[in-house]
């Protein structure tokens, strides 16, 4: 019956937790851990450690490096310079853990118990903080995580409300740039009639740049009292804002085969130089027709060099974002497949009881 079937489960669970209270008495100090991934967490800690002490005895040994292979090992070794002071601080909480239930076991003395009992939470605080932080430093990052950023912004919806939102964006960014410490490039910009931005491309590069604003990507919008309203009427206008990783040319190599490359004459104000020159780039990739134009510079190279610049960029996105799609296609189908084969049929269970 139901209720025999309830009598027999809250028997096997009190049965086992009387032999998982037995057991966990007689774990050795040195093997316990305050949670779950304690032990594998510091043994992951001690092997980041060992080979932040390699990478820091490769650069300081004078060898020979390319500037590529030195690039690589300077990032890694920043990648994982806080590892060992994280796992100093675990082990120092861990040591006091161990200590205190040892002497919670056998200490019988309430005031003394009261001490060490207090210690004990004290340490398991510090020893959660710490996890938290070690678990974040050891995760897997993304390899454009490092590097320097391409924020492309266009005007959207709104005529040219959605240009002055679109410019006071660009304002924005490069503010956050300077605050931050970052080196920011315009190179390119679109003006409107009202002075705001059609579309403007900035160059931010620093520590983490990509890592900071690549959750600025998406439409953006507001709602206002533009500047060109006259009966103080509310406008809503949006901009969209895209923000590539910078790549170079050993992550994308790009085929001069697969390039169709265009000069023409820049248009807008600039003076004598505007209309003049066919110093306009736009570069065409033909596998994946990606299109870049590129009028800001006075000089043809300098446009095609930066027009390269973001079309590797958006290259190498592209194929990011292919590879990160798999990945979640191939994750999700794994734990579809794992889902299923944890069901057991009711008739099984049945059989079992």
């Amino acid at each position: 019956t139901q209720s025999t079937w309830g009598i027999c489960v809250l028997m096997f669970v009190r049965a086992w937790s009387v032999q998982l209270r037995h057991f966990s008495k007689h774990v050795a100090a040195s093997e316990w851990f305050p949670s779950p991934i304690g032990k594998k967490l510091v043994v992951r800690l001690e092997e980041l450690t060992r080979r932040y002490g390699e990478v820091e005895a490769q650069l300081q040994s004078g060898e020979e490096l390319n500037k590529n292979e030195r690039a690589s090992l300077l990032r890694e070794y920043h990648a994982i310079g806080s590892i060992p002071s994280l796992l100093s601080d675990l082990q120092s909480a861990l040591k006091t853990l161990r200590e205190s239930r040892e002497l919670l076991r056998t200490e019988s003395d309430p005031e003394l118990t009261a001490l060490v009992t207090s210690e004990m939470e004290e340490a398991q605080g510090q020893w959660d903080q710490v996890q938290r932080k070690a678990l974040s430093a050891v995760l897997p990052r993304d390899d454009a995580s490092h590097r320097a950023a391409i924020v492309e912004i266009r005007a959207g919806a709104g005529g040219d409300e959605a240009a002055l939102f679109a410019a006071d964006l660009l304002a924005m960014y490069q503010k956050l740039a300077s605050l931050q410490g970052w080196k920011c490039d315009l190179v390119a910009y679109s003006k409107s009639d009202q002075g705001g931005c059609k579309e403007a491309t900035l160059e931010i590069s620093g520590e983490e740049a990509f890592s900071f604003l690549q959750y600025e990507a998406g439409t953006h919008r507001v709602q206002r009292v533009p500047e060109t309203e006259t009966q103080g009427r509310i406008h809503t206008s949006t901009a969209t804002v895209a923000v590539l990783p910078q790549a170079t040319e050993i992550d994308v190599n790009i085929q001069q085969k697969d390039l169709r490359i265009d000069f023409f004459r820049s248009s807008g104000p600039g003076g004598q130089h505007v209309n003049t020159t066919d110093s306009a780039v736009r570069v065409t990739h033909i596998p994946t027709n990606t299109v870049v134009s590129i009028q800001d510079e006075r000089s043809q190279t300098a446009n095609l060099n930066r027009a390269m610049s973001i079309l590797r960029s958006r290259i190498y996105e592209h194929e990011r974002q292919r590879v990160m799609n798999e990945r979640a296609s191939m994750r999700s189908q794994m734990v579809r497949e794992q889902y299923k084969l944890t069901q057991i049929p009711i008739d099984v269970i049945i059989i079992f009881v």
